[in-house]
């Protein structure tokens, strides 16, 4: 089971939520096999994001986030809905 639910996918991004019953062991580190861009569009409280070898970050309303292909990054929990859109930003795809 998947530690998110995706609400919308269209040809174009994915709309997915995260809620703050999860384990925060569920959002492991990972690579995705395309760039994408990630639209903050419901931060929810204390939600973080982190690149492999940085700091994390607080997420905030708006936030746009590029994560290249296979770069190593992780979502650290928080309280309420974390709300994303993903768009995926691989030419291959």
């Amino acid at each position: 089971m998947r530690p998110y639910t995706d609400i919308e996918t269209t040809d174009s991004y994915i709309l997915r939520e995260f809620n703050d019953d999860i384990d925060p062991i569920e959002l492991m580190w990972h690579r995705d096999d395309g760039d994408r861009m990630v639209e903050i569009i419901e931060p929810g409280e204390n939600w973080g994001f982190q690149f492999e070898n940085e700091l994390p970050w607080e997420l905030e309303k708006n936030l746009t986030i590029f994560i290249m292909r296979h770069e190593w990054h992780r979502v650290i929990k928080g309280t309420g809905i974390l709300k994303l859109k993903i768009y995926n930003c691989d030419k291959n795809n």
